[in-house]
């Protein structure tokens, strides 16, 4: 008797061996770009090199977007803004030698303000790695090193069969908090070589939660209920871990003033009546914070530029909370929580009692008023002028870049940044030419929003290759560049040598580049501002100002 699955032609081994095989041509480059795919990525940044060509040709196979700007560094900055805006893990490609080492500032930076950026650089060939100091081109004697120290982890791959896991390690770590660049190193062969490895479809990156402990937040529930004069310092992890409605939470139940830093702009409104906004460069708010009984700093280190260069002196208890382990009581002796903001914040909700402070909206109000008073004694109403120009020409929800300059030094302290996660600038590490690149990468992360950078001339010249990126891709930036002929704040700091520059006419530079660009006033500055902005693509502001800073207090 014959049965119907008698009859059933069963594929031999090589047909299901050939079912399952690659398409020819595919590479270990494929490998890494099918990775990155299954593990969410939609946009890469980066330039090719020699070495990682075949990295290149994967993502031209691929439907990942590139975005390639003119300098290593650049793309650095680009795709740690883009990491910023969207809390996403964000490929920055690179070549071996030179293409990575020139990435290394935006990375120092990226680590500095905990941005996800997953670099991964090409590396020589196998034979070439471990010393062998065979002469490739860009060799390095040891290429990881030099980043292993600026970035938060290194991963290494030597075989095709490596690339899928370590790639979802290196994810892994950038998104684990404290979120943080970090750098991956692919030798150029194996890159090159065909795979018979299946196509990548499943890979496993989850983050780790960093949840505090609960016998800690309990004690930290029971001093800050039971504070005569509690504080709140607010710094970018609240920002980073979108921790800002349960900040106000916190906050409003225990009546209790916040001040943010200069990373943490925005993770409290502006204008509340418990706002202290983030006047930390000012000694009428160091003895604030200094009277504090109760002082909860969450997701700062309280840093130089966050204790008004040290000077600040906690007389009260301190509780911390930080992702970043190494951070805790690194300035100053407390209650250490090392957690994630947003978890940290949610279980002291859980557990704090309201605490009524009728007094403390108005003792925010005198520090605030005796803040006021000081500058009105100092010549700086231009520049006060400036930031209320750009604030009203700025949508509200528009994101803006600040580089390091006077007036980036002035926002810092003095710019209502409207929303959470809409102010950056390169206070982290402190390097020049952060802003117009970075603007680049969050006009990338947001096209339908138009974004503002904020560059003096002398930060500016860093950045002006990629006029060409705005203008090829429309990106929808609008540069304010404050021409003062030199590094404007390292004459506030007294030093003459070497500050005056001779810089272009940036008008006809940026017109060289097919971008609209036009001087400005302080007096038509909110106009012309305004118009640029509501006008699709890139354009350039150019306003000549020589800019001073406020008094210091620290000195």
């Amino acid at each position: 008797m014959t049965h119907d699955h008698d009859l059933v032609l069963r594929p031999t081994d090589a047909q299901r061996a050939a079912a399952l095989a690659p398409p020819p041509g595919r590479t270990g480059g494929d490998l890494v770009v099918e990775t990155l795919r299954s593990l969410g990525a939609n946009t890469v940044f980066g330039l090719p090199g020699q070495h990682a060509l075949a990295l290149f040709d994967a993502v031209g196979r691929s439907d990942l977007r590139l975005v390639g700007l003119r300098t290593e560094n650049n793309a650095g900055f680009a795709a740690d803004a883009y990491g910023r805006i969207t809390g996403e893990a964000v490929p920055l490609l690179l070549s071996t030698g030179p293409g990575a080492l020139m990435a290394l500032p935006a990375l120092a930076e990226a680590a500095a303000a905990s941005a996800p950026v997953l670099a991964i650089s090409s590396q020589v060939p196998v034979a070439g790695l471990g010393g062998g100091r065979r002469g490739h081109l860009h060799e390095l004697r040891d290429q990881s090193a030099s980043f292993r120290d600026v970035v938060k982890s290194v991963h290494t791959v030597r075989t095709p069969s490596q690339l899928p896991s370590v790639i979802a390690e290196a994810w892994e770590s950038a998104l684990t908090a404290p979120h943080g660049p970090v750098f991956v190193e692919i030798p150029e062969d194996v890159l090159r070589a065909e795979t018979v490895i299946p196509q990548v479809t499943g890979v496993d990156a989850t983050p780790h939660e960093l949840a505090p402990r609960p016998e800690l937040t309990a004690l930290a529930a029971h001093w800050l209920e039971n504070a005569t004069r509690p504080v709140i310092i607010a710094g970018g992890g609240v920002v980073r871990s979108d921790a800002a409605g349960k900040l106000r939470q916190l906050a409003e139940r225990l009546n209790a003033p916040v001040v943010t830093t200069f990373g943490g702009k925005g993770a409290f409104p502006w204008t509340h009546p418990l706002s202290l906004q983030s006047w930390l460069e000012d000694r009428h708010m160091t003895d604030f914070l200094e009277d504090a009984d109760v002082l909860l700093v969450v997701g700062s280190g309280l840093g130089e530029l966050s204790s008004n260069y040290h000077t600040f002196f906690p007389t009260g208890r301190v509780v911390q909370i930080e992702a970043d382990l190494g951070k805790l009581e690194s300035n100053h002796a407390g209650l250490g929580i090392h957690a994630d903001a947003r978890l940290a914040l949610q279980a002291l909700l859980e557990t704090v009692s309201e605490r009524e402070d009728p007094s403390a909206p108005e003792r925010v109000r005198l520090v605030l008023a005796d803040i006021a008073a000081r500058l009105a004694t100092q010549d700086v109403a231009l520049e006060q002028e400036l930031l209320g120009s750009i604030r009203a020409a700025l949508p509200p929800r528009s994101p803006s870049f600040w580089d390091m300059t006077i007036l980036s030094y002035w926002a810092w302290s003095a710019f209502d940044p409207k929303h959470p996660n809409t102010m950056h600038s390169a206070q982290g590490a402190g390097g020049l030419g952060y802003a117009f690149p970075a603007a680049l990468g969050a006009c990338v992360a947001e096209p339908d929003t138009p974004v503002l950078a904020v560059s003096g001339d002398g930060g500016a010249m860093y950045s002006v290759a990629d006029l060409a990126t705005a203008k090829q891709h429309g990106l929808d930036v609008t540069w304010l560049i404050v021409d003062d002929a030199g590094y404007g704040i390292l004459r506030e700091y007294g030093c003459g040598t070497g500050t005056e520059l001779a810089g272009p006419d940036f008008v006809a530079l940026a017109q060289s580049f097919g971008v609209p660009a036009s001087t400005t006033t302080p007096e038509s500055l909110r106009e012309d501002l305004a118009k640029a902005l509501g006008t699709p693509g890139p354009s350039v502001v150019v306003l000549p100002a020589t800019l001073k800073m406020f008094a210091p207090t620290h000195l």
